[in-house]
């Protein structure tokens, strides 16, 4: 399976809070493919920097450690996640749907606007 975590659902992960059955599964899975996108590690830092949010430091390391594929940004993304219809207004949320729809990614998220734009997810 080829995953691409939500921001909220890697924070989640990382901090070994609940996850659903299926979710905790699949990203416990050998075969699965887990990727995070640059989007992410953007959302975290900006965040961490309003004191919004409490989250690792060495987010890289963490991917590392946990076996994630960082998933960079490429213009293509930009401009898919620019020309989707406005069911999502988070700018964040919205590149992590335009790159599981150019990368045939399942999202893990609990979002379920998500599944407005008929791209593959799991629950969370």
């Amino acid at each position: 399976m080829r995953l691409l975590l939500d921001t909220h659902v890697l924070l989640w992960w990382l901090a070994d809070d609940f996850l659903s059955p299926p979710a905790q599964q699949a990203l416990s899975d050998v075969h699965s493919a887990v990727f995070v996108s640059a989007a992410s590690a953007w959302e975290i830092s900006i965040k961490k920097k309003l004191g919004k949010l409490v989250a690792p430091d060495d987010l890289e390391n963490q991917l590392e450690a946990n076996g994630f594929n960082a998933l960079p940004i490429r213009v293509a993304d930009g401009l898919l996640a620019g020309a989707l219809p406005s069911y999502h207004r988070d700018p964040f949320d919205r590149m992590i749907i335009a790159q599981a729809m150019r990368e045939s990614l399942t999202v893990v998220t609990r979002d379920s606007i998500f599944r407005s734009y008929k791209i593959s997810c799991l629950d969370a």
